[in-house]
């Protein structure tokens, strides 16, 4: 199967982008059936944007001493700062 470089539009910025003759190979060799939609700028941008952790602050359900955590808390579960959840962790153990 012979591949030839193609032109496509990123849906996040609009530009256009090639999609190599060697990418396309990848992909069929991979069985990947789509093509890809970002160009690479955009695909880094939002593997990036991914990575940053969303801080919630919050207060302790054992000390009451107000810390934050890298979740959203749900309503009926305790949340504990980190010295509360580590004394928990060890009596654990």
């Amino acid at each position: 199967m012979d591949f030839i470089d193609r032109v496509l539009t990123c849906v996040d910025c609009g530009n256009e982008f090639v999609f190599t003759a060697g990418e396309q190979l990848f992909f069929h060799e991979k069985h990947f059936t789509n093509t890809p939609k970002r160009c690479k700028e955009c695909k880094a941008r939002r593997s990036n944007a991914a990575r940053v952790r969303s801080e919630t602050r919050t207060r302790c359900a054992q000390c009451g001493e107000e810390t934050t955590v890298p979740f959203r808390p749900t309503q009926g579960r305790p949340v504990l700062c980190r010295s509360c959840f580590q004394k928990a962790a060890g009596a654990k153990r």
